[in-house]
């Protein structure tokens, strides 16, 4: 079973002023998806998100999902936050998850987020909107046990010769 952990990044969620939404919305895809979840932890955008993914690398959870803090705003800061902790980028789920909402959602294009390994750890941003958590986890339902194998050292599957 993999180990997940989701991160809402709200600095207003995180200060009391609304409930967080995307969150459980985070936590109960990646429990569809058979991970065993802890979450969503609500923290600030900013140094917090650095800190609770290099937690999280260190505690050596298999996948760790942020949902917030990848638009355009001044506070808007979880991009540079992953970007310092994870060591390789994987562009293809970023991309993939930015086109996945953009026919309903034109702004889907606008989200910042990152996808990328730390240690054996992937770490994916997602958009801060319920909508934009589920277009998110749809594509990466789609390649999450495949990654973490690899990530893990898995070999690739290979077909077998008739």
């Amino acid at each position: 079973m993999m180990r997940a952990m989701a991160v809402t990044v709200s600095n207003r969620a995180s200060a009391g002023v609304y409930a967080d939404k995307s969150g459980p919305v985070l936590v109960e895809m990646l429990e569809d998806l058979g991970c065993q979840v802890d979450g969503p932890v609500v923290i600030p955008d900013g140094e917090p998100v650095a800190g609770v993914l290099r937690d999280a690398v260190e505690a050596g959870y298999d996948v760790v999902v942020t949902t917030g803090g990848t638009g355009l705003t001044p506070s808007d800061q979880t991009p540079e936050m992953t970007r310092g902790v994870i060591e390789r980028e994987i562009p293809g789920i970023a991309e993939a998850i930015r086109l996945e909402g953009r026919e309903q959602v034109p702004a889907a294009i606008l989200s910042r987020g990152l996808a990328g390994v730390a240690g054996r750890t992937l770490i994916v941003n997602l958009p801060g909107s319920t909508g934009g958590v589920r277009d998110g986890m749809t594509v990466l339902g789609r390649v999450l046990a495949h990654a973490v194998d690899q990530i893990g050292g898995a070999d690739h599957p290979r077909a077998t010769a008739p």
